[in-house]
């Protein structure tokens, strides 16, 4: 398991400390255009404050990463983004960036989203981790188990999970036993919102069966849906219409496998519609370019055996 420190200001981190409530957060970064690879979800992410106070603050679980427009990451997190506003939002983005931001402007950023942050006392910060040199300015990535560091991230993951925590460097992670079993570890599991950033970001923002891209009718559908066993982990999602998600939903269209569409004869028996679809049927529907971002074969099996209305 790895575990990634990264470096935030005060006010960001002052703001989010005050607002217990929030289960997912977004620690932004001013420029999009580099993609956040050193975690994946489920593993530990930590808040540092710059020189000269220097210290880590608190932390969470990485819940993905998206590259978004700043109006779509305050519609999706709200105050998660550190903020009390979207226009303060925009302002401190300007500022980062040394440009104010024109108001006809909705530049993107990275969003890095952290769900079930926990943010230590004032008074109980850590000392920064072992080898992190003072002029980093984004952050720093460890193996959790190598023997240097994993003493000290024993302590900071015990505090995220209030529990003690052990752990083993003579084997990985996963196989460590109770502490990959709190489910807060769990891999790929993603928070709600960060589910919905990633399945946007993945499908480039357009419905993977029509491909329309009116944004404010397009939604995240997971293929196996939470209260019949699925979670928020992109695999398990796609792009959908509103109206197509509710077809979907209905069992009147399915994806194979091979990621082509299905569409149920009962579409045009009960409704005498749906040529739209039919059109459609048996062509590959659009796909994230990131292979393991793509739906899964067995929530697709799930879907297609539970839901589909095959005849």
């Amino acid at each position: 398991m790895k575990a990634y420190v990264g470096v935030t200001d005060g006010d960001w981190y002052r703001f989010l400390a005050d607002r217990p409530m929030l289960t997912e957060v977004n620690f932004w970064r001013p420029a999009g255009s580099r993609a956040f690879r050193a975690l994946a979800p489920g593993e530990p992410f930590f808040f540092k404050t710059h020189h000269p106070h220097n210290r880590v603050v608190g932390g969470g679980f990485f819940s993905g990463f998206a590259q978004l427009r700043i109006s779509e990451a305050w519609a999706l997190f709200g105050e998660g983004n550190g903020v009390p506003s979207l226009p303060e939002m925009r302002r401190i983005v300007g500022r980062y960036r040394r440009e104010p931001i024109a108001p006809e402007d909705d530049p993107m950023i990275g969003c890095v989203m952290v769900r079930e942050p926990v943010f230590f006392p004032t008074d109980q910060p850590s000392e920064p981790p072992p080898e992190f040199a003072s002029n980093i300015v984004q952050g720093k990535g460890y193996d959790v188990t190598d023997r240097n560091s994993a003493g000290y991230f024993e302590v900071l993951i015990g505090r995220l999970l209030g529990a003690s925590v052990e752990v083993d460097t003579s084997q990985p992670w996963h196989r460590s036993g109770p502490v990959y079993s709190d489910p807060r570890l769990t891999r790929h599991r993603l928070g709600q919102q960060s589910f919905k950033a990633v399945v946007l970001s993945a499908y480039g923002r357009r419905c993977a069966i029509t491909g329309d891209r009116i944004q404010p009718v397009l939604q995240a559908a997971h293929i196996r849906p939470l209260p019949a066993g699925g979670e928020h982990r992109i695999d398990n999602g796609l792009l959908l219409r509103s109206d197509v998600h509710t077809l979907y939903d209905h069992g009147y269209l399915a994806v194979d496998p091979k990621h082509r569409l299905m569409v149920s004869p009962r579409l045009r028996a009960e409704f005498g519609n749906g040529e739209q679809f039919y059109s459609r049927a048996g062509s590959q529907i659009a796909l994230p370019a990131t292979v393991r971002e793509r739906p899964h074969r067995e929530f697709l099996e799930w879907h297609l055996d539970v839901v589909f209305r095959a005849a």
